[in-house]
């Protein structure tokens, strides 16, 4: 049975805000339980995860927010973006929300590079993590395929690209990295480009994207933090991605020890879109694995 959508309007209406560092942060919160940290990706929003919203709301203490230049957040034009700042920004959210408890992680793409920033700074006592899973994404620098796109914008021409971008340049990029049969509707592309566009984000995607070159500085103390493996981790991976795809996980087999790694069949770079049922059951399979048995409680 498909899950239910929440459209994006509706979406809209249901966020919230905070100020980090002067600059306005858009938040969700839902649900009652264990924290569920969900990092959305590049260059979309939270909104990515509401298929998976209310389902994961049943069992979670669901929390996104857009990161600062995404989405509805602030997207301030002279800024240096950071994927650590992005990691502060997490935490800073975590501590306004008043969560103390360690936190369950949920990342996609750009997500799972502040996922691991995360898990390194759980090695450095600076945040407790309880698990951490992982969609597609960058994972590892030598693996990742960027589209066109992305390597024109990290070109010199980048700020021009970025200020020309087109809902049109999206919907190119989108058909690259989508499975063959789960490609998004023209309504989830004007969704996707309504949150793009939202707050004159095309002029800053070229400083967002260095992130990729930040993602090679940080390799080696990433991938250090991801061998320890005190923290449970799987990977949910759409085979076909061209860009984080099957070739990732390949790699991340031969990285990490006792991998826990699931790959689907046909799908593209978002299978949180394509695939929702079944990242779900892959998801709560994982976290079933190692749950704490409910309580017997005497009866007299």
């Amino acid at each position: 049975m498909p899950l239910a959508e929440i459209p994006l309007c509706v979406w809209r209406k249901r966020s919230q805000t905070f100020v980090f560092r002067g600059q306005t942060i858009r938040y969700w919160m839902t649900g009652q339980g264990e924290p569920l940290l969900l990092i959305h990706g590049f260059p979309t929003a939270s909104w990515d995860w509401h298929y998976l919203w209310q389902p994961l709301a049943q069992r979670y203490r669901m929390i996104a927010c857009d990161m600062l230049g995404f989405g509805d957040s602030a997207k301030p034009a002279n800024h240096r973006y950071s994927l650590l700042e992005q990691a502060d920004l997490q935490q800073a959210l975590l501590a306004h929300l008043q969560v103390e408890q360690p936190v369950h992680i949920l990342a996609h793409d750009y997500g799972d590079s502040v996922a691991q920033e995360l898990l390194a700074r759980h090695y450095e006592d600076k945040i407790e993590i309880a698990s951490c899973v992982f969609l597609n994404g960058g994972l590892f620098p030598e693996t990742h395929r960027p589209v066109l796109m992305q390597k024109l914008l990290l070109s010199p021409l980048g700020w021009m690209i970025g200020r020309a971008f087109t809902r049109d340049a999206l919907v190119k990029s989108f058909r690259q990295i989508f499975g063959p049969l789960t490609g998004p509707t023209e309504s989830e592309l004007d969704d996707f480009w309504s949150l793009v566009d939202s707050n004159h984000g095309p002029r800053i995607m070229h400083k967002l994207i260095n992130y990729i070159p930040e993602r090679r500085e940080q390799r080696d103390r990433w991938v250090a933090a991801m061998q320890r493996g005190e923290v449970p981790m799987r990977v949910i991976d759409g085979e076909v991605d061209p860009v984080s795809g099957a070739h990732m996980v390949e790699r991340y087999r031969e990285l990490i020890p006792d991998a826990d790694t699931v790959l689907l069949p046909n799908i593209g770079h978002y299978p949180q879109i394509e695939a929702p049922v079944h990242v779900l059951k892959h998801y709560l399979a994982f976290r079933d694995r190692f749950a704490l048995p409910p309580r017997k409680v005497a009866c007299s």
